[in-house]
């Protein structure tokens, strides 16, 4: 068997595999410039292999490998032989073995699913110990003669402190974890996950996995990773880069609607009626309740000779092209080719050939008569006439029968603009544009979109991410019990159908490997005051400190628990309520403290998905008093912390929320 020396001159082997991978990359796009036949092929094979010496010259800089199997004789395929397994494959000296394999590779698979009691055909799995980019030590676990116990390396990777972006999880990844990420592409899943699961890692490595398994596929019709904030994304930001992946499209629905800028914002009445699926219909109306019947007959001067098609006809055609529900753009041009289709047996009646530029000539004809019973339109036209409200009895409002009265109301301007350029456009506004835009034109497909905090989604958020994974899968994370929004779901199966993929498989994540069990404990009893119905959480760790501290200030509580945690490794957050933060950044900058670096104050609103090493929770009772759900959002704040829990306090803590004894 190996000694640490032995895996030392290794790792030497596998840096100089990368800079052979390097240099031969940065060969390659010198030679590719002369081999490819035709111009087009050559920009393309440029293109590739320049792609590909940019990755591997931004790889970040990291251990080669973390595991290794042995496999023993118990194994048809690889008897005999040992692998080392790492974030990206590394191949060996002149066309030899690899001398890392990637962990998405069939035969890494073994490294996450053995066990002792089914060794998959391993003898032996190691686990290597890292100290930045120095082998430190390892771990073996001989599965062939049934042993296997609790890893220290293990527990060690998992509780290592909280210092910048977030990490993979590629070392420590669990079974039920590891079936998810390698779930089969057209398969969509829901991971419902409790606080501190890994659901997000889960989501972004499955990204990584579908991209090794199906790379020709994906690459054509892109994978998007939708996240909740830009704050979200800047901490997940290094996650895909270290695994190997950078074409990857990472943002936030909010950016990826956005067609017009956002410059009002809606009160919680009007945003909650925007936001609800019943406006797809409203708005269905007010697009196509611009299509009129035709009542006088069309003619297309040609020369000297007008060609006519009469209404009857015309009315056919443009009930039978209704009919057939199509996109509102491609309706009409379906009736203008119609309408040039019946000319043109007209006219080929009459001994005419119609050629490729006389059909031109009389679709532009047509044109006039055309904007007359199907115009084109824009969606803020659209979205203008509706939130201006009726415009007169003669006009039908597209939200009767719809909406009641206050939420017709709810939904007007109050001072409708005096045209479209003028008009200002809230966040809501943004999803109800892109619903009109969708009618009039299909959006851009994806292959595979992965929905972060799913569960904050409004029903017209979910009808956008459907358009656009259409054709595609899902991978949708999130936690019904850290709902936020008013319209947060209540139900994974409804989120589901609204997201155009009934049939998607639910899974829970119930065992927490970040947040310690102190800390899943006291946010544990929040759970019977949350609308739903979700598993309690189950922590792996039984390290952690939870603390609740009552003081009589609570500036001076909360800068006496930052000094403290100033201490210790790692990344510390101060969570407040929102009107709150203020006050408690200047009372932290007055006492010398910086906030900045390891040290932040976040807003209770903007700290979904974020970790902290140590987190100080300042007045529970002034979050959950915040919003409509303001003990979701109290949920999220305390399970924020992967290490220690400060909870100070100068009010009486909400009801809702019992845990141990208050220190002094």
């Amino acid at each position: 068997m190996d000694t640490l020396d032995d895996e030392r001159r290794y790792v030497e082997r596998c840096r100089a595999g990368l800079r052979r991978m390097l240099e031969g990359a940065r060969n390659n796009v010198i030679v590719g410039e002369t081999v490819a036949g035709d111009r087009y092929s050559a920009e393309r094979l440029g293109r590739h292999l320049k792609s590909l010496a940019k990755e591997l010259s931004e790889e970040p800089e990291g251990p080669p490998f973390f595991g290794r199997l042995d496999f023993g004789a118990g194994s048809a395929e690889h008897a005999g032989r040992a692998y080392h397994i790492g974030r990206r494959h590394i191949t060996g000296e002149h066309g030899g073995p690899p001398v890392v394999i990637d962990w998405r590779a069939p035969v890494s698979r073994a490294f996450y699913r053995a066990g002792a009691r089914d060794p998959q055909g391993v003898a032996v799995r190691r686990r290597f110990g890292w100290s930045g980019v120095t082998l430190t030590g390892f771990e073996d676990e001989r599965l062939g003669l049934g042993e296997e116990g609790d890893s220290k390396i293990l527990a060690a990777e998992i509780e290592r402190p909280r210092v910048g972006p977030m990490r993979d999880i590629v070392a420590t990844i669990q079974p039920e974890q590891d079936d998810l990420v390698r779930a089969e592409l057209d398969t969509s899943i829901c991971v419902q996950g409790a606080p501190g699961t890994g659901k997000t890692a889960v989501g972004l490595h499955r990204a990584a996995y579908l991209l090794y398994a199906h790379r020709h596929r994906l690459e054509r019709s892109g994978v998007l990773v939708l996240g909740p904030n830009p704050a979200f994304l800047g901490y997940i930001s290094a996650v895909l880069p270290a695994l190997g992946e950078m074409n990857v499209e990472q943002t936030t629905l909010e950016r990826l609607l956005s067609t017009v800028p956002v410059t009002a914002a809606d009160g919680e009445a009007a945003a909650v009626v925007k936001h609800d699926e019943r406006m797809a219909e409203v708005l269905r109306r007010a697009l196509y309740g611009r299509v009129r019947k035709p009542v006088e007959p069309v003619a297309v001067p040609d020369g000297a000779y007008r060609w006519r098609v009469y209404e009857n006809e015309l009315r056919r055609i443009v009930d039978d092209t209704r009919r057939e529900s199509l996109p509102y753009g491609v309706g009409r041009e379906r009736v203008r080719a119609r309408v040039v289709e019946a000319i043109r047996r007209q006219a080929e009646a009459r001994g005419a050939t119609a050629s490729a530029a006389w059909l031109r000539m009389i679709g532009r004809g047509v044109t006039a008569w055309l904007d007359g019973v199907w115009p084109a339109v824009k969606p803020a036209e659209v979205l203008h006439e509706v939130l201006r409200g009726p415009s007169g009895d003669d006009v039908p409002d597209p939200a009767r029968g719809l909406l009641t009265g206050a939420e017709r109301a709810a939904l007007t301007w109050a001072r409708p603009p005096r045209g479209v350029k003028s008009a200002r456009w809230s966040a809501a506004d943004l999803v109800l544009l892109d619903e009109i835009a969708g009618l009039i034109e299909r959006p851009r497909g994806y292959g595979h979109v992965i929905v972060d905090e799913a569960q904050d989604l409004s029903p017209m958020e979910c009808r956008a991410v459907a358009r656009r994974v259409e054709h595609g899968s899902l991978t949708v994370l999130g936690d019904l019990a850290q709902g936020t929004t008013p319209w947060a779901a209540t139900s994974w199966p409804e989120r589901l159908g609204l997201l155009g993929k009934p049939d998607g498989e639910i899974v829970a994540l119930t065992t927490g490997f970040r947040v310690p069990a102190a800390v899943v404990e006291l946010a544990n009893t929040l759970l019977a005051a949350l609308d739903a119905r979700v598993p309690e959480t189950r922590s792996y760790r039984s390290d952690g400190r939870l603390r609740v501290t009552r003081v009589g200030a609570l500036e001076e509580g909360v800068v006496a628990a930052v000094r403290e945690a100033l201490s210790f490794e790692g990344s510390i957050g101060v969570i407040a309520a929102d009107a709150g933060v203020e006050a408690l950044t200047s009372a932290l900058w007055n006492e010398g403290l910086d906030v900045a670096g390891r040290l932040s104050v976040t807003p209770a609103s903007m700290c979904k998905g974020l970790e902290y090493d140590h987190v100080v929770v300042a007045e529970p009772a002034a979050i959950a008093e915040a919003e409509r759900r303001g003990l979701n959002r109290l949920y999220v704040a305390l399970t924020r912390a992967v290490s220690r829990l400060d909870v100070v306090h100068a009010r009486p803590l909400p009801p809702q929320l019992s845990g141990p004894a208050e220190a002094a």
